[in-house]
């Protein structure tokens, strides 16, 4: 088993930045990828962001040049940081890892709110 846990997020100004965090724990090895997906009220969740074991990155086209995924694998951490957030952008935030196994693991997610 994998335990996800994240952190960070919360109230920010339009134009603000935020950054989350994600732990890892338990049962790690052969993480294919990590990365972040969000769901706003009433709305299907889509994905924000995914860093691979191999440093590629991918990024939803909303969110292009305004956040940056990365990691600390000492820490077996991965963080999103969001620069010049929109209120579009507000959602409650989610952490996910896929195993080599295709194994999906997800976190409770973290609140994000944008205000204009």
């Amino acid at each position: 088993q994998v335990q996800l846990v994240e952190s960070g997020g919360g109230l920010v100004q339009a134009g603000g930045s935020l950054r989350l965090s994600c732990a890892a724990s338990g049962d790690i090895f052969g993480i294919n990828v990590m990365g972040w997906y969000r769901q706003a009220p009433g709305k299907q969740r889509d994905l924000v962001a995914t860093l691979t074991t191999g440093g590629s990155t991918a990024y939803a086209d909303s969110v292009k040049g305004r956040y940056t995924i990365s990691r600390d694998d000492a820490e077996n951490t991965v963080y999103l940081q969001m620069n010049t957030l929109k209120p579009e952008d507000a959602a409650r935030y989610s952490c996910n890892l896929i195993q080599w196994n295709d194994r999906n693991y997800w976190g409770k997610g973290r609140l994000v709110t944008v205000s204009s």
